[in-house]
C-alpha cells in the first residue's frame, strides 16, 4: 500500500510538472520546426541519438554494475522537463527553442523509452532471455503523465489565455518545488544505499551531464546557430527529466531495487552542474550582447 501511495504521488507530481509546461506552450511553438528546422533538428538529434550513445560509452568505460548501467540508460532515454526550461531561462538561452525541444522530445520518448530500457536490460542484466516489459502499459502511463497534461495545459492556454498566463508562474514554482521534493524523497528513502553508491554513480552522472552539455553547445556553434540557441540546445541535451525516470522505475522496474539510485543521484547532481553552466552561459550571453551593442 505504501509503495502504491508513493508511486501515485510521483505520477501526479510529474503530471503537474508537465501541465505547467503546457501552460507556457502554444501551437506556434510546435510549428517552429518549419520556421527553424536546423536548430530543432540539431537539438533533437543530440538528445534522442547522441545522449543514449554517450550514456552507453560511459557505462562501458566506467564498467558500471548491471542495475546502475540500466539506470543511466533510462536517464539518457528521458526527455528534458521543467528544470531544463528553468535553467535555460536562467542561462539567458532561447526559451522558445528550449520549450519546443522539451515538448517534441516528451512526445517522441513516449515511444523510445521502453525500447532503450529493454535494450539496456538485455545487454547489462546478464540474461539471454528477452525481458518482457509491458510496453502497452508503459506507453499508456507515460502518455498519461506527460503528453496528456501538456495537451491540457495548451488547451487551457488556447481558450483561457489570461488565466494560463496568470497561473504560469505559480505552477512553474510548484513544479520546481515538486521536482525537488521527489528527488529529496528518493534520496531520503535510499540514503543508506546512496552513500555507498554515490562514489560509483557520481562520475557517470557528472560525465553524462557535462559531456552532453558540451556536445549541445559546440554542435550548435559548429553549425552556426546563434549563442542563445547554442545555450538552449546545451541545456536541453544535458538536463533530463529525473522525476519521469523515477516514475518509470515505479511503474515497471520495481524488481530491480538499485535502479532508482541512479535517477535519485542524477536529480541531486544535475541542479549543481546545471547551475554552474547556467551562470557561465548567462555571463557569456551578456558579454556577447554588450559587444553587439557597442
Amino acid at each position: 500500500m505504501h509503495l502504491n501511495v508513493i508511486e501515485f504521488s510521483l505520477n501526479i507530481s510529474v503530471a503537474i510538472i508537465m501541465l505547467g509546461m503546457g501552460l507556457s506552450l502554444t501551437i506556434a511553438d510546435f510549428i517552429r520546426i518549419k520556421e527553424e528546422p536546423r536548430s530543432v533538428a540539431i537539438g533533437l538529434f543530440n538528445q534522442l541519438i547522441m545522449l543514449p550513445l554517450i550514456g552507453l560509452a560511459l557505462i562501458l568505460v566506467l564498467g558500471l554494475k548491471e542495475e546502475y548501467a540500466v539506470g543511466l540508460m533510462l536517464i539518457a532515454a528521458c526527455p528534458g522537463g521543467a528544470t531544463s526550461n528553468l535553467i535555460s531561462n536562467l542561462a539567458k538561452g532561447d526559451i522558445g527553442l528550449s520549450v519546443t525541444l522539451t515538448a517534441f522530445s516528451s512526445v517522441i520518448t513516449v515511444v523510445t523509452i521502453p525500447f532503450i530500457v529493454n535494450f539496456a536490460l538485455l545487454k547489462f542484466m546478464s540474461t539471454d532471455t528477452v525481458v518482457q516489459l509491458p510496453y502497452a502499459t508503459i506507453f499508456l502511463k507515460i502518455l498519461l503523465i506527460t503528453v496528456v497534461p501538456v495537451a491540457l495545459g495548451m488547451f487551457i492556454r488556447g481558450y483561457r489565455e489570461a488565466f494560463a498566463i496568470r497561473m504560469e508562474k505559480p505552477v512553474k514554482i510548484a513544479s520546481v518545488v515538486l521536482m525537488a521534493a521527489i528527488i529529496v524523497g528518493a534520496v531520503v528513502t535510499n540514503r543508506e544505499q546512496l552513500s555507498t553508491a554515490l562514489p560509483i554513480i557520481g562520475p557517470a552522472v557528472i560525465g553524462l551531464n557535462v559531456l552532453t552539455m558540451l556536445l549541445g553547445f559546440f554542435s550548435g556553434k559548429l553549425l552556426k546557430l546563434n549563442l542563445r540557441q547554442q545555450v538552449s540546445i546545451s541545456i536541453e541535451c544535458g538536463i533530463q527529466n529525473g522525476s519521469l525516470a523515477l516514475a518509470i522505475v515505479g511503474m515497471a522496474l520495481t524488481q530491480y531495487k538499485e535502479l532508482a539510485l541512479v535517477p535519485a543521484t542524477y536529480g541531486v547532481l544535475m541542479f549543481g552542474i546545471g547551475g554552474l553552466f547556467a551562470g557561465y552561459y548567462a555571463r557569456l550571453v551578456t558579454v556577447n550582447e554588450k559587444k553587439d551593442h557597442a
